[in-house]
């Protein structure tokens, strides 16, 4: 057998491996595209639609109302924000806490403090401290105000993480009508479910006594719940909102004006 006989076989039989070889690499990737697609991570490299998010407001099974001074309309956050007065700021250097009377109180006279009351409301998980129906030792929840996902335990520093926010704080309520209410009146402001949320501990801090013309949550889909609970709250108890804070309140609205007020039920 020539050389070049020889040569031109071998040739044919490296071509016929390289070919084989190609083969396989096409079916291996066409079975890659297809566990792709068909075990969903296709959908998985989506984003996510993000949709309005809201908070609980209220649990009959273990929670009581606590009475507002006027009932809230069932209506849209938009019509009842048009009904509140617009004026200016009272002064604010004669505000103290304690005109709220004592922090977290049982104002629903269920047997729980307001704080724990909401941290029961507002985490998964809950697990209570021993020998107690009210105390919350620890459990998880999404916050609303950053999304992020936190875990509770009750401890002298622990608990700092998660803080209980008046969605209408108590020192702009102050300077816009409730130094005109009942010493219960504020009472009431002060543990009604309907002005307190779970939040984070840095994000309630950094919000402090601002009203919605100066700070709203970084998570932009809960900001139509709350400023929709920011409108009910000062709706029930009377208070008015500055120029500024309307206008703010209705660009929030303007991009759900179906956006319904919050109500304890």
């Amino acid at each position: 057998m020539s050389a070049s006989w020889t040569a031109y076989r071998r040739a044919r039989r490296r071509s016929r491996q390289a070919w084989v070889l190609l083969a396989l690499a096409a079916v291996s990737a066409l079975a890659t595209v297809a566990w792709f697609f068909t075990d969903g991570q296709f959908a998985l490299a989506e984003p996510a639609a993000a949709g309005p998010v809201e908070a609980p407001v209220y649990d009959p099974a273990w929670m009581k109302p606590v009475v507002a001074v006027r009932q809230v309309p069932d209506a849209t956050a938009l019509s009842v924000l048009e009904g509140l007065p617009v004026k200016g700021r009272a002064p604010a250097n004669n505000y103290e806490r304690e005109a709220f009377g004592q922090a977290w109180l049982d104002a629903d006279r269920n047997g729980c403090d307001t704080r724990n009351d909401i941290l029961r409301r507002d985490l998964l998980e809950v697990a209570f401290t021993e020998r107690s129906r009210c105390g919350v030792a620890s459990g998880r929840f999404q916050d609303p105000y950053t999304s992020k996902t936190i875990d509770f335990r009750r401890g002298a520093d622990s608990s700092r993480e998660v803080q209980i926010d008046h969605v209408v704080a108590l020192s702009d309520a102050w300077q816009k009508g409730a130094q005109q209410l009942t010493a219960r009146q504020r009472q009431h402001l002060a543990n009604d479910p309907v002005n307190l949320v779970a939040a984070d501990g840095p994000a309630n801090q950094q919000k402090g006594a601002a009203d919605a013309a100066t700070w709203l949550p970084k998570n932009k889909s809960f900001r139509c719940h709350y400023v929709a609970r920011q409108v009910s709250v000062k709706a029930g108890y009377g208070l008015w909102v500055t120029q500024a804070e309307k206008d703010a309140m209705k660009r929030v609205l303007g991009t759900c004006p179906d956006q319904r007020t919050v109500l304890a039920r």
